[in-house]
């Protein structure tokens, strides 16, 4: 043999020594191709074009999550039904003893077909089920694949059950919030839409693990006080001096965390929107990090997304019902009037009133449910706004990010410290109530 045919054989041998001790080391986990993954995040972009409040976009979130895992549960004996633990779900079908089934594809099928009901793509979904499906069908007997679909359809119906009657459909034609301006604490839209109150029925929708919308309740907050001694104007002025001082990580943080999915800009007669994830939309794309770095598999994948996602959306129930029960002011209403007339907001101000947060209510409940599954201190890079144009932010922990997400709210000018740092202490009941419900 030439010396240079055993070169050859010599470097292809060190080729695939190379390959497969890099491949020991570091393992292809399935993981990093996750069907539960790919179904998220298309229904995050679907979320985003489509542009869903942030409520409406926990209530696509839980039910399209519950769907997918209820289905794929089946691959592993050891995953026990969430939806068995939570209000208004009918049993859960049970595949037939002598047929075989392919649970990655009733999943898609099942979270398709939710997400089909509560989206207004359902063109846009059909084409990537059909898609996936055909892709993890390949190789599969016709009948496995027409089995799988049928049993992710029967998950995907009994999903369909609930959301007929959880009283999204009722809350849409109930009547809007009432302005009242006799009542100097009470909130009042804002530039520069002037929006009606978002949502101010949708603590009536139907929780899934809360008993009731006011089973978790916020701490009281200081009354609105013109007094320059008093602890809410204390507050206000807390809000107004960050924005006249407000460095550079202060902004960063405050723009990071804005996820609004709907920012109206005016160039004088000229309106147009900028669309971004929001705050449920985000805390997934945190959750898909978690998943990845824990090496999960697809079901415990789709079990995370599940919990996180019916965490926020209890979490948004419970809060807007502080929201509108309360009807507090807005810091820029309060500084328009008491310190700078043509004072806005760093970042837009929600049309809703101020008290809790919103966001740090639900990032609090999202956060707790990952380090339920994870555990604490798990330290993680957040690369989910890159795409928005955002750069990527490290974190010691879940707890942490949701803590910055909360003082976020401040630095952005939109929210009271007490808002925020109540609203987290909600979110944190919010999501010891579904832990319980769904691990007892």
């Amino acid at each position: 043999m030439k010396s240079s045919t055993i070169s050859k054989f010599v470097c292809l041998a060190v080729f695939i020594i190379s390959v497969n001790s890099c491949s020991n080391q570091h393992p292809e986990n399935k993981t990093n191709k996750a069907l539960s993954h790919q179904l998220v995040k298309k229904l995050t972009d679907v979320i985003v074009v489509d542009i869903f409040t942030p409520p409406v976009a926990s209530r696509i979130y839980a039910n399209c999550a519950l769907a997918m895992y209820e289905a794929a549960r089946f691959g592993d004996e050891k995953y026990p039904s969430i939806t068995a633990k939570l209000n208004g779900f009918d049993p859960m079908p049970i595949p037939e003893k002598g047929k075989e089934y392919d649970f990655s594809i009733a999943s898609i099928q099942a979270f398709c077909e939710t997400a089909k009901k509560v989206t207004f793509s359902a063109p846009e979904i059909t084409q990537f089920q059909d898609s996936m499906i055909k892709a993890h069908g390949a190789g599969l007997d016709e009948a496995v694949i027409q089995h799988s679909v049928a049993f992710g359809q029967k998950v995907a119906d009994v999903v369909a059950k609930r959301l007929s009657k959880d009283n999204y459909k009722e809350t849409r034609g109930f009547e809007r919030f009432e302005v009242k301006t006799d009542d100097p604490s009470r909130w009042v839209p804002t530039l520069p839409d002037y929006a009606d109150g978002l949502e101010p029925h949708w603590y009536k929708m139907m929780t899934m693990a809360l008993s009731k919308y006011d089973e978790v309740n916020a701490d009281p907050f200081p009354a609105y006080s013109t007094d320059t001694a008093s602890a809410y104007f204390k507050e206000l002025k807390e809000v107004y001096d960050i924005s006249k001082n407000r460095t550079e990580e202060q902004t960063d943080i405050a723009i990071f965390w804005d996820d609004n999915p709907f920012v109206s800009q005016h160039k004088g007669h000229v309106m147009f929107q900028d669309k971004k994830m929001t705050p449920p939309g985000h805390w997934m794309a945190i959750t898909q990090k978690a998943c990845r770095d824990h090496a999960a598999d697809d079901i415990a994948s789709a079990k995370a997304y599940a919990m996180t996602a019916v965490g926020m959306y209890d979490a948004f129930i419970s809060c807007w019902y502080v929201k509108y029960n309360t009807t507090r002011i807005r810091p820029q209403t309060a500084i328009q009037r008491l310190l700078e007339e043509q004072w806005v907001s760093f970042i837009q101000t929600p049309p809703f009133p101020e008290y809790t947060s919103g966001h740090s209510t639900v990032s609090s409940s999202a956060a707790e449910i990952l380090t339920s599954l994870f555990g604490d201190g798990q330290a993680f890079t957040d690369s989910s706004e890159l795409e928005y144009n955002l750069p990527i932010r490290s974190f010691k922990s879940y707890r942490e990010a949701a803590l910055e997400a909360s003082v976020s709210r401040v630095y952005g000018g939109i929210h009271y410290r007490s808002g925020c740092e109540n609203g987290n202490k909600q979110g944190k009941k919010v999501a010891a109530v579904v832990l319980n419900r769904i691990t007892q």
